[in-house]
């Protein structure tokens, strides 16, 4: 490392601290294959992947790849700059419309990444002291990161209430004073699997004269009768003002969006700098995305929900999402479980601290509607020749 001996002396010393504490992180070169297996460089071997959260196997789907290259057969990546400047398409405007009906809004907007999403929606909206943000206190770390940011950089208060408490979300919004008042929870939370109040919260929004963000990355085309997500789910739909989602996820592609009313849109366009300042969405993901969004069937999404009873049922438990956390306990012990399970065939990656709180570091477990439910079945047996059971699934300890 060419630096100043003292920068490079506190690198060294930062990097020997994640080592003592085993919170370094690696990268693993994994190839997927169908969806459902993958190569591991190291080991040269297959693998089921319980890891990805391509929770409808709609990465590998023959019409999502076909119509993918044959876009970028056709026209590359596209324009290569900033949707304001030449990056926005047709292509880019039909799935913005598409997606804004999938939400039941009047409009949406893509965003790079659902992450580039959240920290436009909080700077655009909490921009000053007039704005109060309430935020669940295990939110993805976008909205986390987007709050923080708002708080620090534009003065906007930060109240951030116990998850899934909405009784002292209650008494929060109650004793706030501030003009803006802005809820913002994930819908599916991806370290914990569990589904928030939305209903509750929307009630809750409509108390206090609230903007609502829902952070759907893990919900969209996996909950709800037409894949809406959890607010579609709970008939809520339309008391969200603002959708968040992810085409990384369930779309098997890549890029977020916020989906919401035509004035928020416009807004959003205009000081929403993450995507004001960022490249456009290549073609062929755009692309991509909306054949997923036309493939996620029905019949797709209850081979999904299938899976999911399965593992529960050989868990000895009824699961409500397809993101299953095992809860381990310490770091070391989580990554020497997920180590046992490579080993055995079975690639469940060991999640720590920071990114959920000390002492629960887990294995977690993400189901899709491309596993071989025999693989599901299998990997149940596994974890309970580990000694683990449903009381190791969070919200059982």
């Amino acid at each position: 490392m060419r630096a100043s001996p003292r920068w490079r002396a506190w690198v060294e010393r930062c990097v020997d601290d994640l080592h003592s504490r085993r919170l370094n992180r690696s990268l693993d070169a994994v190839s997927p294959i169908e969806g459902t297996a993958a190569a591991g460089h190291a080991a040269s071997r297959l693998l089921h992947l319980f890891a990805t959260n391509d929770y409808l196997g709609l990465s590998t789907h023959p019409a999502v790849r076909a119509t993918a290259a044959a876009v970028a057969a056709a026209h590359g990546c596209g324009p290569r700059a900033s949707a304001l400047v030449c990056g926005h398409t047709p292509q880019h405007r039909e799935l913005e419309r598409e997606l804004a009906a999938l939400k039941q809004a009047e409009a949406a907007l893509l965003f790079p990444t659902g992450y580039a999403a959240n920290l436009a929606v909080l700077g655009a909206l909490a921009d000053s002291s007039e704005c109060a943000i309430f935020s669940d206190a295990l939110n993805h770390a976008s909205l986390v990161d987007g709050a923080r940011l708002a708080a620090r950089g534009a003065g906007a208060a930060l109240h951030v209430y116990r998850h899934g408490d909405l009784t002292q979300l209650r008494a929060l919004l109650r004793a706030s004073d501030a003009p803006r008042k802005l809820i913002v929870s994930d819908s599916l939370f991806s370290m914990d699997g569990d589904v928030a109040d939305v209903r509750g919260l929307s009630q809750l929004r409509d108390e206090h004269g609230a903007l609502l963000c829902l952070d759907e990355a893990h919900a969209t085309l996996v909950l709800g009768a037409h894949g809406g997500g959890a607010a579609e789910a709970a008939g809520v739909a339309s008391r969200v003002d603002l959708h968040v989602g992810t085409l990384s996820k369930a779309f098997g592609a890549h890029g977020g969006f916020v989906a919401c009313a035509a004035p928020l849109r416009e807004l959003l366009l205009s000081r929403g700098r993450p995507g004001v300042y960022s490249t456009a969405l290549p073609l062929p993901v755009i692309a991509a995305a909306r054949a997923a969004l036309s493939a996620a069937t029905p019949a797709v999404r209850a081979r999904l929900w299938h899976n999911v009873a399965e593992f529960g049922a050989a868990m000895g438990c009824t699961l409500t999402s397809p993101i299953v956390p095992i809860i381990v306990g310490e770091s070391s012990e989580a990554l020497a479980a997920s180590a046992r399970l490579l080993r055995a065939g079975f690639h469940v990656p060991a999640i720590r601290p920071p990114t959920v709180p000390r002492g629960t570091a887990r294995l977690r477990v993400a189901l899709s509607a491309a596993h071989d439910p025999e693989a599901v079945r299998t990997l149940a047996r596994e974890l309970a020749a580990m000694g683990f059971t449903s009381k190791n699934i969070h919200g059982r300890l």
